[in-house]
């Protein structure tokens, strides 16, 4: 869900903290070795994200920030500012020569650039919560 985000309500902080969790402590974040990215360079998206970025010739930038139940992508067009809210259980990441996020029937393309390179180990991050995320509701197996 996109969620235009220029004035912060508590509503909508708890209808986030409800979809992908409050969000870490200072100590967590610390402990993790950070929670959110740099930013990156958006490169593709799909129709419907495609409104909310900049017309004109700029490039795009986004960033994610990692909570205990999924990411917000945040996107900037001018003053205003979007937040894609995705928890793991809607996320799938692509990672070839370029880093590839969809969810929702939307998806977005970060450019495989110096910034990308810079956030390679918070990729991974992401990937590794998602997996241990999936392990909570794992079928069982029974022999």
């Amino acid at each position: 869900m996109i969620l235009h985000f220029n004035q912060i309500t508590k509503d909508n902080k708890k209808f986030i903290d409800d979809i992908v969790g409050k969000p870490f402590t200072l100590y967590q974040a610390f402990k993790m070795g950070g929670i959110g990215s740099k930013r990156m360079s958006i490169d593709n998206t799909s129709e419907n994200i495609y409104h909310l970025l900049n017309s004109t010739s700029d490039i795009n930038y986004s960033n994610i920030e990692l909570r205990p139940n999924g990411i917000i992508v945040m996107i900037n067009k001018g003053l205003e500012r979007y937040h894609w809210v995705i928890p793991f259980r809607q996320l799938v990441i692509y990672k070839t020569d370029k880093l590839s996020i969809h969810a929702q029937g939307k998806y977005i393309t970060f450019k495989n650039n110096k910034s990308y390179k810079e956030n390679k180990k918070f990729i991974d991050k992401i990937i590794d919560m998602k997996s241990d995320n999936q392990k909570k509701y794992a079928m069982p197996i029974y022999g």
